[in-house]
């Protein structure tokens, strides 16, 4: 953009391919141009490394100050919703690519970027470049706006060296990905690898490291080794050896940098595929876990208060949110009654505020029947979702009706059962409702203060029983 300066008003003209990089003047004004066909600038004053500051902070809420912006940009800024993704661009700044391949690369990153649809709500990305040693360019939390990470993208400066890309893979997979850098909970994690030729160190280690962390790393290969260098290549396989899952979802293959304009789009849906991101799958965020809770007269107020203690210590231990983990609740004497449901609450704090908030019913104990009636009205409806499901059953008694038969029905339902009895609660009920292998599914205490002791085994159970569905 060329920036005049007539008697003080800043002027901005755009010109053609610029209109969404921000522009600086030598006094370091910086005007940023809103999209094409707005006729409003924002101009910021001061360095050129504040203005990005300025733009650069992570924006916590996608609510606009009151009377800032027009209501129509609101849209643009949460982004794509469809696409919620937390992903690293680990781009190739090694001598093997060069300083021109290397701005044509910056320029593919960028238009995947744009395709993408940043923003609050949306997919969140930062870059990585691999060279003799890694270098984080910027994270997740830097820049929510499209523009921004354009902005950002385009300023990268080629560092040169070996491609040591396994190294920098290892080091975004325990790095990028921190809470306070901007990761979100319940949100795939990608790590996308651009290798131009070869690596010239070690991948499959590396993305055995990056599968335990819960990453899922695609590989974008562009221009194959040629023969003569093929020798240099440690191991011909190595694409399929770094890649979340071996299956050809992982890995894209570009013949060349040039004119890569329509492998735009298929990556981008690649990237926006939620339900293929295998690794990013963990027993916290990709399970639907019931709580049938015990309402009898025996049971009383103050240690119904500790039954709900234990709900909420286990639910806190799961990353709830649309697209994670999801709660629900029921509450039974002869009757039942669904506290909350899976689709109720989206985040871990209002499904904690739900479970503080259940009255005590105060009734006779038919657990049989509430476990078909949750078996139908709760699970029913995420029946064909993704997440597995589980029902802890918490009692204080024996049942006046038959446990056995609604147990084996739910479980045959793909529900896998654990059942916790305190006081009075006869183990062979407890056992009758359990899945197999019985004796790690079923949990008692004399006292309802013992339910706390219990808390982390039933989260080690509910992820050992995760992993071993998965395998």
């Amino acid at each position: 953009g060329v920036i005049t300066n007539t008697g003080g008003a800043v002027r901005v003209q755009t010109l053609p391919g610029q209109e969404n990089y921000p522009a600086v003047n030598a006094n370091g004004i910086q005007s940023q141009v809103l999209s094409r066909w707005a006729s409003s600038f924002s101009v910021t004053a001061g360095t050129k490394d504040t203005a990005l500051e300025a733009v650069g902070r992570s924006v916590s809420t996608a609510r606009p100050a009151t009377g800032k912006r027009p209501k129509k940009t609101l849209d643009k800024k949460a982004g794509n919703k469809d696409c919620k993704a937390d992903i690293a661009f680990l781009i190739d700044g090694s001598y093997n690519i060069g300083q021109r391949r290397f701005n044509l690369q910056k320029n593919f990153v960028g238009k995947v970027a744009v395709m993408l649809g940043i923003g609050t709500e949306g997919p969140h990305v930062g870059v990585v470049q691999a060279s003799e040693h890694p270098k984080i360019e910027f994270y997740l939390k830097n820049f929510t706006a499209a523009k921004e990470v354009l902005f950002a993208i385009k300023e990268l400066g080629f560092r040169g060296g070996n491609s040591n890309t396994g190294k920098a893979l290892k080091h975004t997979a325990q790095k990028f990905f921190s809470l306070e850098n901007g990761a979100r909970k319940g949100i795939p994690k990608i790590i996308v690898v651009f290798l131009d030729g070869w690596p010239s160190d070690d991948l499959e280690e590396a993305g055995i490291l990056a599968r335990e962390f819960g990453v899922n790393v695609f590989i974008v290969s562009v221009a194959k080794p040629t023969t003569e260098e093929l020798g240099m290549v440690q191991d011909i396989g190595f694409v399929d050896k770094a890649v979340c899952r071996n299956n050809g979802f992982f890995s894209y293959q570009m013949p060349t940098w040039f004119g890569t304009t329509k492998y735009v789009k298929p990556l981008v849906q690649k990237l926006c595929s939620h339900e293929q991101m295998l690794c990013s799958k963990t027993c916290y965020n990709s399970v639907n876990i019931g709580f049938l809770i015990d309402g009898s007269s025996s049971v009383g107020e103050s240690n119904f208060r500790l039954m709900l203690e234990f709900v909420s210590n286990v639910a806190k231990a799961f990353e709830i949110s649309d697209i994670g983990s999801k709660v629900a609740a029921v509450q039974f004497t002869y009757n039942q009654r669904i506290e909350f449901s899976f689709t109720d609450h989206v985040t871990k704090e209002k499904v904690l505020s739900a479970i503080r908030n259940i009255r005590y019913m105060s009734g006779g104990t038919a657990t049989g029947d509430a476990i078909s009636f949750t078996t139908k009205n709760v699970f029913g409806p995420v029946k064909d979702g993704a997440n597995k499901n589980f029902l802890v059953v918490l009692t204080d008694g024996q049942s006046y009706d038959d446990v056995r038969g609604p147990a084996a029905a739910a479980q045959k339902a793909g529900i896998t059962v654990f059942s916790v009895g305190v006081a009075w609660a006869p183990l062979d009920d407890l056992k009758d409702m359990a899945s197999e292998p019985r004796e790690s599914h079923t949990f008692f205490t004399r006292e309802f203060t013992g339910l706390e002791q219990m808390v982390p085994d039933i989260i080690r159970g509910i992820c050992k029983d995760f992993l071993d569905s998965k395998q």
